[in-house]
């Protein structure tokens, strides 16, 4: 009778070492997959987040600027290096209050967008900025 509680607590020491282990995912072939770690702009601040969806949808921004190339308007990073520089806001000046600092030639074009972005809140004007100068 102990050689057989002796075994079964062998047996039993042996399956829990081999399943307690860390489990590592796969893929159908077999392939471990690694963690996903979504680092998401919501996750870090709710009004970065913010900021990104107003510039990327309801604001129009991206329709002419990019992050590090310049379409119609300056670059992101142009305008946040210059923003940081000089200690100027562009939530003021996407609300018409600030003259351009970064390309004055393209500032009647700009105008125009004028419309979008005094409509928006004062937080949804800071939350473009802080979304800006979040860009490097």
């Amino acid at each position: 009778m102990k050689l057989i509680l002796k075994m079964l607590s062998v047996f039993a020491l042996a399956i829990m070492l081999t399943n307690c282990g860390e489990k590592k995912e796969t893929d159908a072939y077999g392939n471990p997959v690694e963690e996903k770690k979504e680092a998401t702009t919501e996750a870090a601040d709710p009004l970065l987040a913010k900021g990104q969806e107003l510039f990327e949808g309801k604001g129009t921004c991206a329709t002419c600027h990019k992050a590090d190339v310049k379409v119609v308007g300056p670059a992101i990073k142009d305008i946040a290096k210059i923003y940081k520089e000089k200690g100027a806001s562009i939530a003021s000046f996407i609300n018409d209050e600030g003259e351009p600092l970064v390309d004055p030639s393209q500032y009647e074009i700009m105008k125009a967008n004028f419309v979008i972005t005094k409509a928006m809140s004062a937080e949804d004007r800071k939350a473009l900025e802080m979304y800006m100068m979040s860009i490097e």
